[in-house]
C-alpha cells in the first residue's frame, strides 16, 4: 500500500482530527556500510523529498558501536534557515550544501579518527509531511593499521610441558589477523603440536623438546597494513637440572668436609704447644699440709718464740754465752 493512501485511510478514520495531506518525506542514504581511512575525509551522503516549508528541520546524529538509537548524540542541526554546529565532532563536521534546502543534506566529516566508527543518523522533518520518520541510517568504519602487538608467554617450558604463547595489537580496524611464524632453520614439529588461533593470536605448543627452543614471530595484519613482535622461547631438560643440583650439592659437602678436617687439625696442633699444667691451688699432694692444721702450727711456733725472748733464763744463758767466748 502506497504512502499517501495510507495516509488518507487514516484521516478518513480519526475522528475529531484535522487532517492536512501532502508527500510523505523520503529520505535516501546508501546502503552499503563506508570505510574510510583514518585521518581521511568522509562524505556520509543523504537526499530527501520533501516540500519544504518553514517548519523544515535537519538534524545530523552519532551511536557508537553496540549502543540502541535512542543514545545517539547531536552533531549539528538546521532549522529555522540556521545550521547549529554541536558535540565533540562539531568543529569536524559541516554540511556539503548550505543552507541543505535542496534536497541533499550530506554531511562532511574530516580527520577521522577511531572513535568516529559507528552509526550516524540523517534525521528530516517538515512537518505537515509526517507520515514517515525521515530517518537514514549510515554505518562508518574508520579503517585502522595494527597496532604494534605485544607478544607474552605462559606455560612449563620444560621438556614434555606446554606453552601457550599470545599475541594483541591494542588498535586495528578491522580487527587484525594473527599469524605465528618460527624464524630460522628447525625440524618440521609432530603434527598437532602447534596450534594457532587466528583470531585470538594465541599459539598452543605441546609435548615441548629441546628442539622446541628458538625465535617466533608473531605478524597482525588487517587491510590496512601489519606489524609483529618476537618471542624467545627457550626449554629446559628437567633431568640435567637434577644432575646439576645433584652436583652442586656433593661440592658443598666435600668443601664442608674439607673445612671440618682443616679446623680439627689446627686445634690438635695448638694443643700440642701448651705447657703442662702445674699443681695449683684446688690440686691434692701426699705430702701437703691441710691449709687449717699449717697456719695453727705458724701461729704456735711464732708464740713460743715470743716467750722465750721474753724469759729471764734466755737472758742468762745468753749473758753466759758471751762471757765465755770473751775467755775463750
Amino acid at each position: 500500500m502506497a504512502w499517501p493512501l495510507v495516509g488518507a485511510f487514516l484521516c478518513g478514520h480519526l475522528l475529531g482530527f484535522v487532517c492536512l495531506s501532502g508527500l510523505a518525506v523520503e529520505v535516501t542514504v546508501p546502503t552499503e556500510p563506508l570505510s574510510v581511512p583514518k585521518g581521511k575525509t568522509a562524505e556520509l551522503s543523504c537526499s530527501y523529498k520533501t516540500s519544504v516549508g518553514d517548519n523544515f528541520a535537519l538534524e545530523w546524529s552519532f551511536v557508537q558501536p553496540g549502543k540502541p538509537i535512542s543514545a545517539s548524540v547531536p552533531i549539528l542541526y538546521f532549522t529555522n534557515g540556521h545550521l547549529y554546529p554541536t558535540g565533540s565532532k562539531a568543529d569536524r563536521a559541516i554540511l556539503l550544501h548550505d543552507p541543505p534546502t535542496g534536497g541533499l543534506a550530506t554531511l562532511k566529516l574530516t580527520d577521522l579518527r577511531p572513535s568516529d566508527t559507528g552509526t550516524y543518523l540523517c534525521n528530516v522533518n517538515n512537518p505537515p509531511d509526517f507520515y514517515t520518520n525521515g530517518l537514514g541510517l549510515i554505518n562508518l568504519t574508520v579503517l585502522v593499521p595494527p597496532s604494534h602487538p605485544l607478544c607474552s608467554q605462559s606455560g612449563q617450558t620444560s621438556v614434555g610441558g606446554s606453552a601457550a604463547l599470545g599475541c594483541r595489537s591494542s588498535e586495528g580496524a578491522p580487527k587484525p589477523v594473527y599469524n605465528w611464524e618460527r624464524l630460522g632453520s628447525s625440524p618440521t614439529p609432530p603434527p598437532g603440536s602447534m596450534v594457532q588461533d587466528e583470531v585470538s593470536g594465541q599459539l598452543i605448543l605441546t609435548n615441548l623438546s629441546l628442539t622446541s627452543s628458538g625465535t617466533y614471530r608473531c605478524v597482525a595484519s588487517n587491510q590496512m597494513g601489519s606489524a609483529s613482535c618476537e618471542l624467545n622461547l627457550s626449554v629446559t631438560d628437567s633431568s640435567e637440572g637434577r644432575v646439576a643440583g645433584t652436583l652442586i650439592g656433593v661440592l658443598l659437602g666435600v668443601l664442608l668436609l674439607s673445612v671440618a678436617a682443616f679446623c680439627l687439625i689446627r686445634f690438635q696442633k695448638e694443643r700440642k704447644k701448651e705447657p703442662k699444667e702445674t699443681y695449683g691451688g684446688s690440686d691434692l699432694r701426699e705430702d701437703a699440709t691441710a691449709p687449717g692444721v699449717f697456719e695453727q702450727a705458724s701461729m704456735r711456733a711464732d708464740h713460743s718464740k715470743e716467750l722465750l725472748e721474753k724469759s729471764p733464763c734466755a737472758s742468762t744463758v745468753t749473758t753466759t754465752k758471751s762471757k765465755l767466748s770473751m775467755v775463750v
